[in-house]
């Protein structure tokens, strides 16, 4: 398979919302379509397929096992290609990078609140999930509103870079690892020099890139990133575990006072047969910055489980939502509930 032959297909694949192609010799073509791997009805692509792919890409299959590239084709549109071996099988997992950013208020997101969060100078905002869940999209719409409102500097550190921005009242940088730095903490401390005004991080992955986002949140930055997790207080917990026992007590304090907020999302399949987004979000303010000093993680977790509390929400109450309103099926719903039993006493209205 060439390149122009990979262009033309992948034309056709948009057109179906596939939102990732994965490509192996031996196998058919497979698309991943609203969270779904699906195979196409196609003859399995051949060794020379993907030896010309790989070759087209500037990769010699013979001489090396993996290489990741960025390419633009000839209708204008950029693909994230990696290249990698399975079993000794040539392979190739490829990603179209979008231009068109999706608005804000179509995510179905407690978007008064996050743009509230937006509005602060500086702090730490985090955007959590599994693997799969939209934060990339929610980091992009989050930073494209601000776009239109803040006359001022972006900077993006990402791996790989999933969104192209185009500048409206804000300035973009968009930085990418491997292309155009090598890791997150080196680029982050150049970062620091480049005037920004806010700065987007791909994942905190590290101790050390959680303390420079910390510190840039200090300094008065606004700074967006995220974290692979299942809730609100797995994701401070986790990040508090980032940090060395030795310097803990420093880190959270720092924490506590930088944090503005965290979301955490869950993308469900809707009884339409597209996904529906399930999230759950904890303003910083208060006493859980006390909290979250403390690592009184327990204490967290039962307020975010209060009723009515304001700018507050936890998963489940997101889910019977999406369940009442008839988007999402039972089974879909129990099963994606942090606690099933949970989930089948609020329905049957059990406190």
């Amino acid at each position: 398979m060439t390149l122009p032959e990979l262009e033309t297909l992948m034309t056709q694949w948009l057109a179906s919302d596939a939102t990732d192609v994965l490509l192996s010799e031996g196998q058919t073509i497979r698309l991943r379509i609203n969270g779904e791997l699906l195979p196409l009805e196609s003859p399995p692509l051949s060794h020379a397929d993907l030896s010309a792919l790989w070759q087209a890409c500037g990769t010699h299959p013979e001489q090396e096992e993996e290489r990741d590239i960025r390419h633009l084709t000839a209708s204008g549109i950029y693909l994230r290609i990696n290249l990698y071996r399975a079993m000794g099988r040539l392979c190739a997992a490829i990603r179209p990078i979008k231009n068109e950013i999706p608005p804000l208020d179509s995510l179905g997101l407690p978007c008064p609140i996050l743009r509230s969060w937006t509005q602060r100078r500086s702090g730490l905002i985090l955007v959590t999930g599994a693997t799969g869940a939209g934060k990339s999209t929610t980091l992009a719409s989050l930073l494209d509103d601000l776009n239109h409102s803040l006359n001022g500097h972006i900077i993006t550190l990402e791996d790989p870079i999933e969104y192209l921005f185009k500048n409206h009242q804000s300035y973009f940088s968009q930085r990418e690892l491997n292309s155009d730095t090598q890791d997150f903490s080196t680029a982050l401390r150049a970062a620091l020099r480049q005037n920004p005004d806010v700065i987007m991080i791909g994942e905190i992955r590290d101790e050390e890139s959680a303390l420079l986002a910390l510190r840039a949140a200090e300094t008065g930055h606004l700074v967006l990133s995220t974290l692979h997790s299942s809730g609100v207080v797995e994701s401070i917990e986790r990040l508090c575990n980032l940090f060395p026992k030795g310097s803990r007590s420093t880190s959270l304090m720092l924490l506590s006072r930088q944090l503005i907020g965290v979301i955490t999302q869950n993308l469900l399949p809707g009884i339409d047969g597209h996904l529906k987004l399930a999230c759950e979000y904890l303003e910083n303010d208060g006493a859980t910055r006390n909290w979250i000093r403390e690592g009184k993680h327990r204490e967290l977790t039962d307020f975010l489980l209060r009723p009515q509390q304001a700018n507050t929400r936890d998963m489940l109450s997101s889910i019977i939502e999406l369940y009442q309103k008839g988007t999402i099926s039972e089974e879909t719903a129990r099963q994606s509930s942090p606690t099933p039993s949970d989930f089948d006493r609020q329905v049957r209205g059990i406190s």
